[in-house]
């Protein structure tokens, strides 16, 4: 039997295993949330209750905003292993170094990375292009529904009527808003709230993707994909592809 030396590597810093983890909380809450607001009716949840279900969900898609903002930061700020040179699948040679990828994986005999692998990166880019449109959509959603920054004041202001302050309306009074500005304003959200909600689930689909990925991925490669993004450290029993570049 041949003998493995195992090795550890110092790959990723205190920043994104902080962003993976308060991802993870966030993401797990807006779920929830989202699931409960989009599922209110048949949930029989009075009006009141909405409400509230979107101001929670609100606070926590701010708290995931930020969280998203401070690794696309990181992605031009961190180690070369955050950076968007190891995340994104469109350096030159790439899709020669997937086909090496998966004929390994095939073999049994899984090449090792100290950052993402190949099927990795797809995934990674995939998951951050569905957080920043969930974010992005999800913030202009925070003003038409709740009148919540960064763009609340200027849909209060679009929907009050002359003579009624902006900062007086309430979040799901109709009665205090101009019927034609209220029914224009809701035209321009809808293609927000079309894209937030079909978003949700592809996003959902691809959570569950990336957590199969992960697990399986464990199991291949043995490089303690799930310990690496608590104490920072990769162990890999074979010499990483990508230690003298990306």
């Amino acid at each position: 039997m041949q003998h493995i030396e195992w090795e550890s590597h110092r790959v990723w810093s205190s920043g994104i295993r902080w962003f993976h983890w308060i991802n993870v909380v966030t993401v797990l809450a807006l779920i929830g949330s989202g699931l409960v607001i989009y599922n209110g009716k048949a949930l029989g949840i009075a009006a009141e209750g909405k409400i509230l279900m979107k101001t929670l969900h609100v606070w926590a898609g701010y708290l995931f905003a930020l969280n998203l903002l401070w690794r696309l930061l990181q992605a031009f700020t961190g180690n070369r292993y955050a950076r968007w040179g190891a995340v994104l699948p469109f350096r030159r040679g790439y899709l020669s170094e997937l086909g090496r990828y998966v004929q390994s994986l095939r073999r049994g005999e899984p090449r090792h990375y100290l950052g993402h692998n190949p099927l990795g990166r797809l995934m990674i880019t995939l998951l951050l292009l569905l957080l920043a449109s969930q974010a992005v959509t999800g913030l202009v959603l925070a003003g038409t529904d709740l009148y919540y920054p960064p763009l609340g004041g200027w849909i209060a202001s679009w929907v009050a009527p002359t003579g009624v302050d902006p900062g007086t309306l309430v979040a799901g009074d109709k009665s205090m808003v101009d019927a034609a500005a209220w029914e224009a304003m809701r035209e321009f959200r809808a293609p927000f709230i079309g894209l937030h909600v079909q978003g949700f689930f592809v996003l959902l689909a691809a959570v569950l993707l990336h957590v199969v990925g992960v697990v399986v991925g464990e199991f291949r490669e043995r490089s303690g994909l799930v310990s690496a993004m608590i104490t920072g450290e990769k162990k890999l029993g074979g010499r990483p592809v990508d230690r003298n570049g990306e």
